[in-house]
């Protein structure tokens, strides 16, 4: 249990921070708009990578940085531009009434998006796979396992509960100044993780 602990605390403290994939879900949590589908990638998105880490493939990643450089380019080009989109989408009149009338968002647009934001972002890669593995690499056999558990745990909890949890600001987001200071800000978290991976 304890080891369990640890790596639940260690994941949760590690994907807690604002960044691009955690305002997406937040965003489209506000909407309702596939909430479950969105949380439920995001979350084996991370198990599939703290896996990977726990499990000591890891260092195939730490031995070929071109890998991550690649990543870091594209990954910063593709969040500049989601955050000019974010920008556009600021100037608009945006509300959850006015936004719940439109048809249903592209299932297919949203998958791709999840999956850009999650994993063309290199700091994924450095807090999952290298990070928390680096972290489980004392444990063996049922501890790795619980440890591994730990970490993957923190992640469903999280996306879910910040998918799910978004609805209680409801209330406050039925006005368009409210969505146009979330876009401004979901534009400038973008723009400023694409400056840092560019600049690291």
């Amino acid at each position: 249990m304890n080891v369990f602990l640890t790596g639940l605390l260690l994941g949760g403290s590690l994907i807690i921070a604002i960044g691009a994939q955690n305002a997406y879900v937040l965003k489209q949590g506000l909407l309702r708009s596939h909430v479950f589908l969105i949380c439920l990638i995001c979350s084996m998105s991370d198990a599939i990578l703290i896996t990977i880490g726990t499990t000591g493939v890891g260092k195939i990643v730490e031995n070929h940085p071109n890998w991550l450089t690649g990543i870091t380019w594209f990954g910063a080009s593709y969040l500049f531009v989601f955050g000019v989109m974010s920008f556009k989408a600021a100037l608009g009149n945006q509300t959850l009434n006015t936004e719940a009338a439109r048809p249903s968002h592209n299932r297919t647009l949203i998958i791709s998006t999840v999956l850009a934001l999650t994993f063309l972002n290199p700091h994924v890669y450095l807090d999952t796979v290298l990070l928390i593995g680096s972290i489980a690499s004392p444990y063996e056999g049922a501890e790795q396992l619980y440890f591994t558990l730990g970490a993957i745990t923190a992640s469903f909890i999280w996306f879910f509960s910040l998918g799910y949890g978004a609805r209680l600001l409801e209330p406050l987001f039925n006005k368009p100044t409210a969505w146009k200071i979330l876009n401004m800000l979901i534009g400038l978290v973008m723009w400023w993780i694409a400056y840092q991976l560019v600049n690291e």
